[in-house]
């Protein structure tokens, strides 16, 4: 069958069978403009008997604004970044902005899809889980673009970006595993060179090393399923076999704390403590109670989207590096020390002596 078309329904003929004026019927479809509530209901049913739809591509050429904020993620086997997505969506729908999703590479480069986010006109990019090369980071600045790093961070300082304590919360994590009176350390980090990755990698040794342990195991599991495995067989096959790991993110935390229990009979936490980073959904579950750092997601996406407002509103683009502050969450995938849990809404916290 073929598909019917239809003329399209103008904002001049709402406003005619209205009988209001066309800009009346501009600002009865604009969030926070300034019209009465009896001539805005006057316009909306006659858009309603018309089937009108406001054009939204028009109106961005009229206003040289899209109101749609790019957002770049590169993978979502992580339950962090599905968090984040919806956050920032519900976030932006409140300030009638809208979010365009587009799916980054493994590696984390956002080049290669550059392009294509340019062509839809954003009015802002958010970049969670990946990084933008030093020559668009200049590219951007100069078209007046807005850019906020999520989760990530890089060294010119170009872009604006939001993370948590990565540094702070890993050095929470050694002092943790230390007061549980561990002997065997190591650490499965994610991208190597990744920003969070150093920063996490370099906290948690830094602490094991200023109290004299520099025998750490470091293997990389690249945020990836298949080569966390492979990370996790590697400390498991050969003695000496680590007592306590700290793993860069839950979900490869998950994936170790498998291979333990179920590929070489490991009791956790009585023979193997784990701990990881973001403190998503299934680290929750009994099956896992993974201990882990809960990255404060509706507190870091309220803090990306007013850094994005205040450049987008003001037309001038400061970058501002926002770090929130998460917390340790203590469950029973790892041995608990004797002092410094605290207990706050139900939640248990580990919060050491001196940081009282």
């Amino acid at each position: 069958m073929k598909r019917k078309s239809f003329a399209a329904v103008t904002s001049q003929q709402v406003a005619q069978l209205a009988g209001v004026s066309q800009s009346a019927v501009s600002r009865s479809f604009t969030p926070g403009a300034s019209i009465s509530p009896a001539t805005r209901e006057k316009v909306l049913k006659a858009a309603r008997e018309l089937g009108y739809r406001p054009n939204a591509i028009a109106r961005s050429l009229n206003t040289a604004r899209s109101r749609i904020i790019g957002v770049v993620i590169s993978y979502f086997d992580n339950q962090f970044y599905p968090q984040v997505l919806e956050a920032l969506a519900q976030r932006l729908d409140t300030l009638n902005y809208h979010l365009l999703l587009f799916v980054g590479d493994r590696d984390g480069n956002v080049d290669r899809i550059f392009d294509q986010i340019m062509q839809y006109r954003v009015d802002g990019i958010v970049l969670a889980s990946v990084t933008l090369s030093l020559d668009l980071s200049e590219e951007c600045l100069a078209a007046g673009i807005p850019v906020v790093l999520f989760n990530r961070s890089e060294e010119s300082g170009m872009a604006s970006s939001v993370n948590s304590n990565n540094e702070a919360a890993a050095r929470q994590i050694a002092e943790f595993l230390m007061a549980g009176e561990h002997k065997r350390y190591a650490y499965v980090g994610g991208v190597a060179d990744s920003s969070v990755n150093i920063a996490r990698q370099r906290g948690y040794l830094a602490a094991l090393a200023e109290q004299g342990i520099h025998d750490v195991q470091v293997v990389n599991g690249n945020y990836d399923t298949r080569q966390t495995i492979r990370a996790a067989y590697s400390l498991f096959s050969t003695p000496p076999v680590p007592d306590a790991i700290f793993v860069a993110n839950d979900h490869m935390a998950l994936t170790v704390m498998d291979v333990a229990r179920y590929e070489f009979g490991l009791q956790i936490p009585q023979d193997l403590s784990v701990i990881g980073y973001d403190d998503t959904g299934p680290s929750g579950w009994p099956s896992y109670a993974l201990t882990s750092v809960s990255q404060p997601v509706q507190e870091m996406v309220g803090a990306a989207v007013e850094l994005l407002m205040k450049q987008i509103d003001s037309d001038t683009i400061e970058p501002a590096q926002i770090t929130v502050p998460g917390m340790l969450v203590v469950r029973h995938s790892a041995r608990r020390p004797r002092s410094g849990i605290i207990e706050q809404e139900g939640v248990s916290l580990f919060q050491p002596q001196e940081a009282k």
